[in-house]
């Protein structure tokens, strides 16, 4: 320390060559500068050499960043109020998680994820005093203490549905969950069932085995049996997006996906992350007529890019082209 601007630029170049995408190394950028500043150092990306360097790689990469592939609601639909749910949707998840543990968890985990449009980090920080009562008696609020965007703590609230606060007291109920973490690791383990054995007479032990006393008594059968461990801790941020192509993976398996083959399925689960939740509650917030204001305090975005970028498909369908189309069918 200090840095370079040819270390700098240096240092990107070799990033990017990794495979570092544009975004991130606008994140790398900043971070150096930061660091420098807070140490009372000369800033070297404020140099020509690292902005002419950045801009060289956006150009070449191209700067559109990979987007998680959306879970609506009803699915890929134009009306979100008449359409019937087709393709991926969110209701077919949710009538497809079984009752027991895990799948109590996990209706109550992505029914809340869906309504709130919470982030991974955001999702999992949910303890039992953060659901609040709301005019509607079947409704609750939750109160977001913190959030990327809101890294000084300010709060926002969100809304909970009825659906969630049945699938959430469901899930509670289940796990004995009185305080603490609301979403939490759910270990299973399975237990095989056993026949009876009859026990052995004591001249059928042979000199050549071991000799156990035990060996002549009866064993009743056993029946299989599952046991459940709930964590005390919260889930990690990390096991969200497996969490949900495992829903997935299941009510596809279960027959709640008819519409979709399984090279459908494969290339659907390629996309899918912690974000699609977030993704899919902004498209269908657009589709049903709600304005960019509003889309951006329901999901609590400080600036109206990502919500515009999430929505890019949808616009291109709904556009000039997209409706002349329809009419000439």
């Amino acid at each position: 320390m200090p840095a370079t601007p040819e270390i700098v630029a240096d240092y990107l170049d070799a990033r990017a060559g990794q495979g570092a995408k544009p975004a991130s190394l606008g994140r790398y950028k900043a971070s150096i500068a930061k660091i420098h500043q807070l140490l009372d150092l000369k800033d070297p990306t404020q140099a020509d050499l690292v902005k002419l360097r950045l801009r060289a790689i956006r150009r070449e990469k191209g700067t559109a960043q990979a987007q998680a592939r959306p879970l609506r609601f009803k699915g890929p639909v134009r009306d979100v109020e008449r359409d019937s749910p087709r393709g991926l949707n969110v209701r077919a998840l949710l009538e497809a998680c079984a009752g027991d543990l895990p799948g109590l968890r996990d209706r109550a985990l992505l029914s809340v994820a869906y309504d709130t449009g919470l982030r991974a980090s955001e999702l999992v920080a949910i303890s039992i005093n953060d659901i609040l009562e709301a005019l509607d008696p079947e409704a609750r609020l939750l109160a977001i203490a913190r959030s990327k965007g809101d890294q000084e703590g300010e709060g926002a609230t969100a809304y909970l549905s009825p659906r969630s606060v049945r699938a959430v007291a469901a899930w509670r109920e289940a796990a004995g969950i009185d305080a603490g973490p609301l979403f939490r690791r759910v270990q299973v383990r399975r237990y095989k069932a056993r026949a009876a054995v009859k026990g052995r007479s004591i001249d059928s032990i042979s000199g050549r085995e071991t000799w156990d006393l035990r060996k002549t008594l009866s064993k009743p059968a056993v029946k299989a049996r599952v046991e459940y461990d709930i964590g005390a801790a919260a889930l990690h941020p990390g096991s969200i997006g497996p969490i949900w192509r495992a829903i997935i993976q299941r009510a596809f398996d279960r027959g709640a996906l008819g519409d979709l083959t399984a090279d459908d399925l494969a290339r659907l689960l390629k996309g899918i992350s912690a974000h699609s939740t977030r993704v899919g509650l902004n498209q269908d917030l657009f589709v049903a007529g709600e304005d960019l204001a509003g889309i951006m305090d329901a999901l609590r975005w400080k600036s109206p890019r990502m919500p515009l970028a999430y929505n890019r498909n949808l616009a291109a369908e709904a556009g000039a082209v997209g409706r002349l189309s329809r009419k000439l069918e």
